[in-house]
């Protein structure tokens, strides 16, 4: 199971925070879910290098870069994206600092298993990625049995054991923001609407983890089937009074249904408050009547900006959203290896309190595997967004 924001925005430049004293929609395996601008990906390697792997820059640390270069009979337009962002992170940070050993794991359990023990067998330190959830189990076996960290791009937790770190957009850092913000200004009694998928069910779940932190009240909760939305709205609409904000873990996708919904049923933020997550940042949602004035959680804009920017300037082609995932951990790589060489791919280092900085802000791993991200708050406007709370610029302390 895998989450995945369809189009949020971030902050800029990859690099360390503190190195020197230490420290979404539903992503299956077809590309057309992550429903992000995918043009066809011009790298500076040739097409076929680019399927097979290949090397990348001429450090004297290996790092291993497991990537969905290839899926079915075709290549991958999402894997060889993330394979473009890791080159432009290496020829911005230098490659003199690691050699990338970049692997196909084929889209595959078995690809990932492979990929991950020729890499180690040729000397990787430090494994990064793959992306789905299968794979990740499957190259955390391998990279388990040799004693090696894995950095991956799943966004499900179940996968992460000693020593496996995922540097995806997790929900539960989208609802943990969108609620604390929610609570600083008042809101006392919640309402959700929830479709029946597992995005929604990891969002509950943390939702009431964090409504329990923040002594708030969880009112109702309405599950709806795809397209069925309207009942739940009419059920949230006769609470009345009760609720002061709604939340809804939805996708892009299906927010212009719910809308309609909400509309019909007069709800909108002018009577309680609605609440999202990082998919919201997207145009399908940021133009629906019924959701202006709608606060959600997410990176900020400026960073995707810039490195879609330097991406196409490159490449000539648009990067797939989850690319900046393959940029920071390579950047990141590179600089604990220019700092402290491979013993700045220890557990002491990576799960560092000062955290790190990259194009998609700052950010540290968690000794479950899990990370913590500084997100913004952003408000619905008129087909735009409002940040009405910055993203942190660090997260000592918090």
């Amino acid at each position: 199971m895998d989450f995945w924001p369809r189009a949020i925005g971030c902050c800029l430049v990859a690099a360390l925070v503190g190195c020197s004293s230490t420290g979404l929609g539903s992503l299956t395996r077809t590309d057309e879910a992550l429903n992000a601008p995918v043009a066809p990906v011009q790298s500076s390697a040739l097409p076929g290098a680019a399927a097979n792997g290949g090397v990348i820059g001429s450090g004297p640390i290996k790092v291993a870069l497991i990537l969905p270069l290839t899926q079915g009979s075709g290549p991958s337009a999402v894997g060889q994206s993330m394979r473009n962002a890791a080159e432009l992170a290496l020829s911005e940070a230098g490659a003199s600092d690691i050699t990338l050993l970049v692997k196909d794991d084929r889209s595959t359990p078995d690809g990932a298993r492979e990929s991950t023990h020729v890499a180690l067998n040729e000397g990787a330190e430090l494994i990064l990625g793959p992306l789905f959830a299968g794979d990740v189990r499957a190259a955390a076996e391998a990279a388990h049995g040799a004693g090696k960290p894995v950095i991956a791009y799943s966004t499900d937790m179940s996968v992460t054991t000693k020593g496996v770190y995922l540097l995806s957009f997790l929900v539960e850092n989208y609802v943990d923001r969108i609620v604390d913000y929610a609570a600083s200004h008042g809101k006392k009694s919640i309402a959700v609407m929830a479709p029946n998928n597992d995005y929604a069910n990891v969002a509950l779940g943390a939702l009431q983890q964090a409504a329990a932190r923040r002594d708030m009240r969880v009112a109702a909760i309405e599950r709806y089937n795809s397209g069925s939305a309207k009942e739940a709205a009419s059920k949230i609409a006769a609470l009345g009074g009760q609720v002061d904000a709604l939340f809804i873990p939805e996708q892009a996708a299906a927010m212009p249904d719910v809308a309609r919904a909400l509309a019909a049923n007069g709800l909108d933020s002018h009577k309680l408050q609605i609440l999202g997550t990082g998919l919201w940042n997207d145009s399908r949602v940021l133009s629906l009547p019924a959701l202006q004035g709608a606060w959600f959680a997410s990176p900020e804009n400026a960073g995707f900006v810039g490195f879609a920017q330097r991406y196409r300037a490159k490449f000539g082609a648009d990067p797939t959203r989850v690319a900046t995932l393959a940029y920071d951990s390579v950047s990141l790589a590179a600089a604990l290896a220019r700092t402290q060489g491979a013993r700045g791919f220890s557990e002491e280092v990576l799960t560092s309190a000062t955290g790190f900085n990259g194009a998609d802000g700052v950010f540290r791993f968690k000794p479950d595997g899990g990370n913590e991200r500084g997100l913004s708050v952003l408000q619905v406007n008129n087909g735009s967004t409002t940040v009405v709370s910055p993203a942190p610029r660090s997260l000592t302390g918090a």
